[in-house]
């Protein structure tokens, strides 16, 4: 087992600041792995788990319930459509590696696992964890664990079962997603963009369908979401290009299926809220992919 120190001696200057590791037979799974860098991130969702592990440096976690610092040894978890970000105090560096579990292929695994008896045989809605950061050391050593790509085949059941344990000491299953508070009209916004964030909606129709004026509309986005809609689109376009780069769509195929004006327009937005650019997430995320065993 490494810790994070002797996972950072790994390390080389001719590295990628980013890398990203993918198992093609635990498509549930990719893993970032970033070194030292004083890389700064935008307020920002993700469509998947986040669990991650500081390995470097420190760095302030910005989130509903935040702010709040992480230093080497620190767990963050974060669950899908939860605005955060992770900056490091500057002008110092932070290293970090995250690994990202798609949302429905979790709740599946977590269903196997229930007490029928107990709980009833309703499907697992939404996980939600105990904390949004962990400082203790025993917390940090199977995140850790968790954390390292996956090297053949037969690391991946090991890995599906040190993922449930995790979930069981640190997280709880809802039958039923979490009750939003939204505005109807907030509502409203949220199905219309999630089910075409290419579109071409503006702001004042999505607020004149729902008898409001635009800035009445955008406050109550704003007071429900965080974001502005216009960000929180953005997000959605990012997040869904991520997606497509990593079943191999080209650049141009990403910007252009996802509604950006350009390719130009993504790659700003996308370097600008990931750290990196949409190609080198592309060759990265493609370098480091290991061949199944």
């Amino acid at each position: 087992m490494m810790t994070p120190t002797s996972h950072m001696s790994r390390s080389t200057m001719t590295q990628p600041i980013h890398q990203f590791h993918r198992h093609p037979e635990a498509p549930w799974l990719e893993l970032r792995v970033s070194q030292p860098s004083a890389h700064c991130f935008r307020l920002h969702t993700h469509e998947e788990y986040s669990i991650g592990i500081v390995d470097h440096g420190g760095a302030m976690f910005h989130h509903a319930q935040g702010p709040e610092p992480v230093r080497a040894g620190s767990v963050v978890l974060i669950e899908p459509h939860r605005w955060h970000a992770c900056n490091p105090e500057l002008p110092r560096s932070w290293a970090y590696r995250m690994l990202f579990v798609k949302a429905d292929w979790l709740h599946a695994q977590m269903d196997t696992q229930v007490d029928a008896d107990v709980h009833g045989d309703r499907p697992t809605r939404a996980i939600t964890f105990d904390h949004r950061a962990l400082h203790s050391r025993d917390a940090a050593v199977l995140v850790d664990r968790l954390c390292q790509p996956l090297q053949n085949a037969c690391d991946i059941e090991a890995h599906r079962r040190e993922l449930q344990d995790f979930l069981r000491q640190h997280a709880r299953r809802h039958t039923t997603a979490p009750n939003a508070a939204e505005p109807d009209a907030v509502r409203h916004a949220l199905r219309t963009l999630h089910a075409r964030p290419d579109s071409d909606i503006t702001i004042e129709s999505l607020a004149e369908s729902q008898g409001l004026s635009p800035s009445r509309f955008i406050r109550q986005f704003k007071a429900a979401t965080g974001v502005t809609p216009g960000a929180y689109r953005l997000n959605l376009r990012l997040n869904g290009a991520r997606r497509l780069l990593a079943d191999g769509a080209t650049l141009a195929q990403a910007a252009h299926e996802m509604g950006f004006a350009d390719q130009s327009h993504m790659q700003r937005s996308f370097k600008t809220h990931h750290a990196l650019t949409p190609g080198n997430y592309a060759q990265t995320a493609t370098l480091h992919l290991p061949s199944a065993r």
